[in-house]
């Protein structure tokens, strides 16, 4: 059951980071802000980050707060993860 879950908490951390790293390369392409995939990405990666954004401004150009709930989901991952292992 311990196994379970943990592969569970893997593959929504492993996605939700990937969906966040995609996001962040998608600000860099020349595609229409009204594109149905970078609009996907948006509606599923802005929920994670703006609770970061409204703590840490942008530096200059750059957005840290996607690196930084890049961590956070990594890091909550590993917490479940653990807490997950030692309930069973």
């Amino acid at each position: 059951m311990a196994e379970s879950l943990s592969a569970i908490i893997d593959i929504t951390v492993n996605v939700l980071t990937i969906i966040l790293f995609l996001h962040a390369l998608m600000s860099f392409a020349p595609l229409d802000p009204w594109h149905p995939v970078r609009r996907t990405l948006a509606q599923i990666a802005e929920p994670l980050i703006q609770p970061f954004r409204n703590l840490i401004p942008p530096v200059g150009m750059f957005d840290l707060s996607i690196m930084i709930a890049m961590f956070a989901i990594q890091a909550a991952g590993v917490l479940l993860k653990i807490m997950i292992a030692a309930a069973f």
